[in-house]
């Protein structure tokens, strides 16, 4: 058994699609940060996303933990040509493909970027070696909203539209135990220490 505690990096505050671009995080909410380091396992192992968002919460969050090497495969969905622009403005030039992306996800891609599919593939290979790697061993993932909800589909055999559903909040942290290869439970989800 393994426990994850999958906790969404500090918030942005961008008001556009932020995938694999490096924006760095807010970590000002000293309060926040000190309650979320406190509710996480002392003896857990630690490891990020390579995006400083990820990994500067990683840094603030951290505590006797042992800390292991970023990991590119925890990154955000890669957005590509999307990167960085409103959804207002790629709705006005792509409504039929945003419209798909997000309501029907799966194949979908934008261009240059990775579709549903891709991310959750990239994800769940990270997470599969992580588990067998420490196995029996509680695991705090820093990641990005994407990869938590990757998991979640995952673990509680959800559709796309329920996963897509769940509300992720910025320094907020959601449990999933990983019994063995096919059978999972949940914690908290999306819980605010």
């Amino acid at each position: 058994m393994t426990r994850l505690h999958l906790v969404r990096h500090g918030p942005t505050h961008a008001k556009v699609m932020v995938g694999w671009s490096d924006l760095p995080a807010d970590l000002s909410d000293a309060p926040a940060i000190a309650r979320l380091s406190a509710h996480l396992p002392a003896t857990a192992r630690i490891i990020s996303s390579d995006l400083s968002r990820a990994s500067a919460t990683a840094d603030a969050i951290q505590t006797s933990q042992t800390r292991l090497p970023h990991d590119p495969n925890l990154r955000e969905i890669n957005f590509g040509a999307w990167e960085l622009r409103s959804h207002a403005d790629i709705e006005a030039e792509d409504p039929d493909r945003i419209r798909a992306y997000w309501e029907t996800p799966g194949e979908i891609r934008p261009p240059g970027g990775e579709s549903w599919h891709q991310v959750c593939a990239r994800v769940d290979k990270s997470i599969d070696d992580l588990t067998q790697t420490h196995q029996g061993v509680d695991l705090i993932i820093v990641a990005h909203f994407g990869v938590i909800l990757t998991q979640l589909q995952r673990a509680l055999r959800l559709g796309t539209a329920a996963t897509f559903a769940h509300r992720i909040d910025n320094l907020s942290v959601t449990e999933l135990i990983r019994h063995d290869q096919n059978t999972w439970t949940s914690g908290l989800i999306n819980h605010l220490p």
